[in-house]
């Protein structure tokens, strides 16, 4: 991470300050690393495995200031794991589309951070657990807090650093009937390239 950071600041000094006029779209390509909270209620110690995925991202400029952001990526396949039981107790596929309201500032030289807020979408699917006999639920909503900054490396292109908090939790159906919470509430950190067009 050390080493992307200080490429991104030899990028923006060799730039220099962002070309105006520039279109109003953005999409950039990310690795992203998904940091889970794992905060059980079931009592069965509950937590799901942390990794790296892609995730690609759409921005349309309202203004110079003013962007909507779509973030994608493909569905996830993850692991639940038990403290309680110690041992793996089966995965489950998520796909998270998130969509945020942003700020980017533009009184900065060689850079452009930029804040965000918006709501994600969670679909939760093929969930196997403790052989069939646990679930979860299929759905899940919340917020979604953002805080990011582009070094320009051209007109068009950017590097990007970026920082996501999502809240996503899931109820956990054990034998059908809902034991507890599990609250994901992922911290996204990523790096990436942006093209603006």
């Amino acid at each position: 991470m050390k080493k992307l950071i200080i490429t991104a600041a030899v990028c923006a000094l060799v730039s220099g300050a962002a070309i105006a006029d520039q279109g109003p779209w953005m999409v950039r390509a990310r690795a992203v690393n998904l940091d889970m909270a794992n905060k059980d209620s079931t009592g069965l110690g509950l937590s799901v495995n942390n990794k790296t995925i892609p995730e690609i991202d759409v921005s349309y400029f309202i203004n110079k200031n003013v962007a909507v952001e779509l973030v994608l990526t493909v569905p996830q396949k993850q692991t639940v794991s038990s403290s309680a039981l110690a041992a793996d107790i089966g995965t489950f596929k998520h796909l998270p589309p998130t969509v945020t309201l942003q700020y980017h500032f533009d009184n900065f030289t060689g850079f452009t951070p930029y804040v965000g807020a918006g709501v994600n979408y969670t679909k939760i699917t093929q969930t196997h657990l403790l052989n069939g006999d646990a679930t979860l639920d299929s759905h899940s909503w919340g917020s979604a807090f953002q805080a990011g900054v582009d070094f320009p490396i051209d007109k068009n292109l950017s590097f990007n650093i970026d920082v996501k908090k999502v809240n996503l939790k899931t109820d956990v159906y054990v034998s059908g009937v809902n034991s507890g919470t599990l609250k994901l509430n992922p911290l996204l950190v990523g790096v990436g390239i942006g093209y603006r067009y």
